[in-house]
């Protein structure tokens, strides 16, 4: 376990320079060359997205854009209620073999 585990409960939280230096290890790559394969999945996903398309990875998930209705919320110093607007939100959705894997 390490000191990061070890402060935090044994809760591990990869960020995103570990992420590059797992999947160039992974695939064989530069760091280099990872971080631009995680810059460009990035924003692929993202501009799929903006355009309100939906992006499915079969075995591992599916990003979409959710619909989140107006609804009224409350101002926490003062308690009076105040509308909040509809929005839209990324949302993503693990497909079964992921979800087989994290629960094997």
């Amino acid at each position: 376990m390490s000191s990061y585990e070890k402060m935090t409960g044994g809760i591990y939280q990869m960020n995103k320079t570990e992420l590059i230096a797992a999947v160039a290890e992974k695939a064989e790559l530069s760091k280099k060359d990872a971080e631009k394969a995680i810059k460009a999945f990035t924003d692929v996903v993202s501009d799929e997205l903006i355009k309100g398309e939906k992006i499915q990875l079969v075995g591992f998930g599916t990003f979409e854009v959710a619909e989140r209705a107006a609804r009224e919320g409350r101002n926490p110093k003062t308690g009076e209620t105040m509308p909040i607007a509809a929005s839209k939100t990324p949302k993503f959705k693990a497909g079964k073999a992921l979800k087989d894997m994290v629960n094997a």
